[in-house]
């Protein structure tokens, strides 16, 4: 059978790959393999409530205690499953996915996510004991955990010693998890903020707004002359930025920025920052002339937290604005994000587009080819082939990487090069021959 975890969790299309007998068996194994002080948190998918439920059903039916946080942020609940004591914490979210998707991820004790080696274990429960009739199970609910996450978050700039007087923000909350706690942070700390999509309506979560799609809160900063621009997925473990003038800032540029500030504070241990192979070649040369080292691990927060661990880095994330501050919380996490980059702009006293001359993007295309099953990509020689072609005329001066996506049935090809043209050029090249191999 094919591997139920994905990067981030288990995910797929609500009441068909992810379905209730799905969830209730989750629920069981992880009380039997984590424990039984269980907090749940979701976003605002409309599948969310039958989901928790489910797994209220199935930690209950192995003498679990689960307690229901409601709609919050996923780092939020790593924060309170840390903080409170508890042995696991499962957030119900398909992150940036259309509201159709649905998953159930995992933290342990300490707010980590789960190992694989762990995941393999609960997948040989899960097949065993899925379809098994449970008995309707009770949860308690939890209080004020945005509002505990909320002031964990608002430290960052306490600490430093600055807020936001002055500041002038537009936020596209997605219709998601952020919804209550990042306009109500950053106008607390003094910010004058403007909000779009800061209804928690889960049929519309992700649907053209928030970080995957940028151009509605560009809009708004642009008409309200804000300052800077803010936009987080659905469970709001991710975030990315405009400039006052419309340029994104990616999560290249947070790391980037953030690694040179905190190693100028003192504060970038062992002068490292983890990234993944995603990462843009202009952020290597960036750190490079800064001084700082760069361990570089495969997609996927989970891996960039490991080899955080792993090898004593206090930051680390990817491209697509999942950034890990390891001394604010275990996982991914937009508020925390957004207040670190905010915090070097109150402090510097400089604009986000002057930050972000720390360094220069190449040019890169982007390609997600919709496959009929990703496993099919590895060992294919026509594709391989294309690859080695591409590779060659990049040479030194360029990076082609295609991957299969851990989330959803497709292979990303992704080519930098100096000039956007052969970017396009190659990357279209090489997902020509992928649709004709493998396309769905």
């Amino acid at each position: 059978m094919a591997r139920l975890f994905g990067t981030d969790g288990v995910r797929g299309v609500a009441g068909e790959e992810l379905d209730r007998d799905l969830a209730v068996a989750l629920g069981r194994v992880a009380v039997r393999k984590i424990g039984k002080r269980i907090f749940i948190g979701r976003d605002s998918r409309e599948s969310g409530p039958m989901l928790e439920q489910a797994l209220v059903d199935g930690i209950c039916a192995e003498g679990g205690q689960p307690a229901v946080v409601g709609i919050v942020p996923t780092p939020a609940v790593a924060l309170i499953t840390r903080e409170m004591g508890a042995d696991c914490g499962i957030v119900i979210s398909a992150s940036h996915n259309p509201p159709e998707y649905n998953g159930i991820k995992f933290f342990d004790g300490q707010g980590y996510k789960l190992p694989d080696a762990l995941e393999d274990e609960m997948q040989e429960l899960v097949e065993e004991l899925r379809g098994e009739q449970v008995e309707t199970g009770q949860s308690r609910p939890v209080p004020n955990a945005a509002l505990y996450y909320a002031n964990h978050a608002a430290a960052v700039l306490q600490e430093r010693g600055v807020d936001l007087s002055g500041m002038k923000i537009a936020v596209d909350c997605a219709h998601g998890a952020s919804c209550e706690t990042t306009p109500a942070t950053l106008r607390a700390l003094g910010a004058e903020v403007f909000v779009i999509n800061a209804d928690p309506d889960g049929s519309e979560i992700n649907v053209g707004c928030g970080s995957t799609h940028l151009e509605p809160v560009k809009f708004l900063m642009e008409s309200r002359g804000a300052d800077i621009a803010i936009a987080h997925d659905g469970d709001a473990d991710r975030m990315l930025a405009l400039a006052s003038d419309g340029t994104v800032i990616d999560g290249d540029f947070l790391l980037a920025i953030c690694a040179k500030d905190l190693k100028e504070r003192g504060l970038l241990d062992n002068n490292l920052v983890v990234s993944t192979v995603m990462a843009n070649l202009g952020f290597q040369l960036a750190m490079k002339r800064e001084g700082i080292d760069v361990i570089t691990t495969k997609v996927g927060d989970r891996y960039v937290l490991e080899a955080m661990r792993e090898h004593g880095a206090v930051l680390g994330g990817e491209q697509s604005g999942h950034i890990i501050f390891g001394k604010r919380n275990t996982t991914g996490d937009g508020l925390v994000s957004a207040l670190e980059l905010l915090g070097v702009i109150a402090a510097s006293g400089k604009t986000a587009k002057e930050l972000m001359e720390v360094m220069e993007k190449f040019p890169q295309a982007l390609v997600n080819v919709r496959v009929t099953d990703r496993a099919l990509y590895e060992g294919n020689e026509a594709i391989a082939a294309a690859e080695a072609a591409a590779e060659e005329e990049l040479g030194e001066e360029g990076r082609l990487l295609v991957r299969a996506s851990g989330t959803e049935p497709l292979i990303r090809v992704m080519v930098e090069a100096h000039t956007q043209e052969q970017a396009d050029a190659i990357a279209n090249r090489v997902a020509d021959v992928v649709i004709e191999q493998i396309g769905a």
